[in-house]
């Protein structure tokens, strides 16, 4: 398909492109800014006055509950909640039944999303078998397999020597490694900050040094193996410290912020409601001003959805027997469309950690938008509102602390490799 999209104001961070032109797309690429191809005929105009046009959006970690959840979540729904979000790219964290720790789960991944008309799926390989802990897992096959980083998901490894040793595999294959920081022993099943808030309401806490602990060993680890990290869903002052020294230092290391982190603190918990029930919790006013400061800077690189959507039973219950995780590919953009009203951030700088910055981080052709990139595109008007409910959401999962708000900024258009997978109303 060839598509003209006329009158939009184009962003795009990595090209420093950011003005109002037309974009051409023909052969699953972009094929020319400003002025059409000789001898191009556009099968479909898209006229997006008024409107942003940028590259999709690429997300670190999206839980599409698929295989072995699907009472949850499944391919076909996420990826459709996904599209309709602007997501182009969504890498699939290791933690699925069975985990992917074999060839067989990646390739079950791949069908399923190839059924499902969506081409840009980045399985991530666990760590150790099973999760568990022990033994290393195959991740040289399962790079071959398509794997794009190797990971732990949510799962602390207790062993320091098995780390070492899974990084010291790791970097010998040039493998990225996601890891979320969590000590175990410390963390201790709680499910709120360690704070006032988890006091007043009883709630077992979870304190900072549960993950700046974690974080401070990986480092160290990675000064004796070389192997490259990105450190997922940091939500603390201290992270943002101990990033910025490792970054000082040279070491090869990049990090990402969920976005409900950049929002939502311990003091927005509404009692009880299982809805802020998420791993990391919530934590102070300061950390949450500290991890939009580093946004802002550039020593967290990237901003995440942490798309986890759960079943309605899954969060009924007491607060800590619930399961933590919102379901959030939905709210992204109207959430980063919320700092740049609140001044915290730059329109193209949200772009960009959205798009450009992720795709800088796996080593993938995507994120811009300049002739020859793939035509992975997202329209979307910055004005126009609506409200989370059952008619406007997509994905499975309906567990979001934002339901029946009303957001600011929606998707009409994404392109995936010159494809369009979602149309607006």
């Amino acid at each position: 398909m060839q598509i003209e999209i006329i009158n939009g104001h184009i962003i795009d961070p990595r090209n420093e492109v950011n003005r109002q032109d037309a974009l051409y797309i023909a052969d699953g690429k972009i094929a020319a800014i400003s002025h059409a191809p000789e001898g191009f005929v556009a099968d479909r105009q898209i006229d997006a006055q008024g409107q942003i046009v940028c590259p999709g959006f690429i997300d670190l970690s999206a839980h599409l509950r698929e295989p072995g959840q699907t009472h949850k979540a499944t391919i076909q729904s996420e990826t459709r909640a996904a599209a309709s979000a602007g997501y182009t790219s969504l890498c699939i964290p290791p933690d699925t039944h069975p985990v992917i720790d074999t060839v067989a789960v990646v390739e079950l991944i791949k069908d399923k999303a190839e059924k499902c008309a969506y081409q840009h799926i980045y399985p991530i390989a666990a760590l150790t078998q099973k999760l568990a802990g022990k033994e290393l897992s195959s991740m040289h096959s399962l790079k071959q397999a398509g794997c794009i980083a190797v990971s732990h998901a949510k799962s602390a490894i207790q062993s320091l020597l098995v780390l070492r040793r899974a990084m010291e595999y790791a970097a010998t294959h040039d493998l990225l490694l996601m890891y979320v920081p969590q000590e175990q022993a410390l963390t201790n099943g709680g499910c709120a900050h360690e704070g006032a808030m988890a006091s007043q309401y009883g709630l077992p806490g979870i304190p900072v040094a549960a993950e700046t602990i974690a974080l401070m060993q990986c480092i160290e680890l990675m000064q004796q193996t070389g192997c490259r990290v990105h450190f997922r869903g940091l939500s603390c002052a201290r992270s943002v410290t101990l990033i910025a020294k490792a970054k000082k230092t040279g070491l090869p290391v990049t990090a990402d912020v969920a976005m409900h982190h950049l929002h939502l603190t311990d003091e927005d918990m509404v009692p009880y409601d299982s809805h802020y029930h998420v791993l990391p919790p919530l934590r102070s006013r300061q950390d949450r001003d500290a991890l939009i400061a580093a946004v802002k800077c550039g020593t967290i690189d990237s901003i995440c959805s942490d798309h986890q959507p759960h079943n309605i039973d899954a969060k009924l219950g007491a607060f800590p027997e619930t399961e933590a995780g919102i379901a959030a590919l939905e709210t992204v953009l109207p959430l980063m469309l919320r700092l740049v009203a609140q001044g915290d951030l730059q329109l193209s700088s949200g772009i960009a950690k959205l798009s450009a910055e992720p795709a800088s981080i796996l080593g993938i052709n995507a994120g811009g938008l300049a002739p020859g990139d793939v035509a992975d595109v997202c329209i979307f008007d910055a004005d126009k509102q609506w409200q989370i409910n059952s008619e406007t959401w997509q994905s499975q999962g309906c567990n979001t602390p934002f339901w029946q708000e009303t957001m600011q900024g929606k998707v009409t258009y994404t392109i995936q490799a010159g494809q369009i997978i979602f149309a607006g109303k």
